[in-house]
């Protein structure tokens, strides 16, 4: 049977106006798999509130694309970030000191006062040093991204209003094994307007009742795509963010 090319040309285009226009439902649920497959929710009205969170923030596939960062920490520090060759270099002008830290294999080496540390025990103690700042600063940037990390355990908790009076959904983070500080809890709370995270609260001890602290978590700007919280309301955490190919 022949058929012609008018035929073929009507049926492609019908192909292709389909995968153009995948209907948001389908790609939200694309997310919440990805979230299944990439965290440790089994709390299934948390990992459907952090599916709604990602694809606000821009979704995975950014996250995923994403190469060199640099931004500033507290006004004190500035850290340039090589993602994916997991490299990190931090400048830290108050004690004059420089960390370029391998992050596969936690080898670095450091400079102080322009001048490169040579003693091995001396560069073990201020690499782990540098990584642990690493660990910190970039938490203070990317932790909506990293719910997907190995030992973090995520929960739906209530629902309440930020300082502001806006409703929220709130999450408990607890860790396993990773991190420094893997006794600390944080509580995020996920704004029911938007889905973004605007607020967490920082427990010492996961049995803790009361937070000693709590922080914005506002202001957010895109990044190629991504959804970043930067020159937040407070004057706290992460400023100056530039995204670099």
């Amino acid at each position: 049977m022949k058929i012609s090319s008018k035929f073929l040309l009507a049926i492609t285009s019908l192909i292709f106006l389909q995968l153009a226009c995948k209907p948001k439902e389908t790609a939200a649920l694309e997310v919440e798999t990805q979230v299944v497959e990439r965290t440790n929710i089994i709390d299934t009205k948390a990992s459907s509130i952090v599916s709604t969170m990602i694809e606000a923030m821009g979704g995975y596939e950014n996250w995923d694309d994403l190469k060199y960062v640099s931004w500033t920490f507290f006004g004190a520090r500035h850290l340039v970030w090589d993602k994916k060759g997991g490299r990190v270099r931090i400048e830290s002008p108050r004690d004059t000191m420089i960390y370029l830290i391998d992050l596969h294999n936690s080898n670095g080496r450091i400079l102080k006062s322009g001048k490169e540390i040579t003693e091995t025990e001396e560069i073990k103690k201020l690499t782990d040093r540098g990584e642990g700042i690493w660990i910190n600063d970039s938490y203070w940037l990317f932790m909506p991204f990293k719910l997907q990390d190995p030992g973090v355990t995520v929960t739906y908790v209530r629902e309440d209003t930020m300082m502001g009076g806006a409703p929220s959904s709130v999450l408990s983070l607890t860790f396993k094994g990773v991190g420094n500080t893997p006794n600390n809890k944080y509580e995020v709370y996920v704004d029911k307007k938007d889905n973004l995270i605007k607020q967490w609260a920082f427990f010492k001890t996961a049995d803790q009742e009361t937070p000693p602290r709590v922080w914005p978590w506002d202001n957010y700007q895109s990044f190629n795509g991504m959804m970043l919280s930067t020159e937040r309301s407070d004057k706290s955490g992460p400023s100056n963010i530039r995204i670099y190919e």
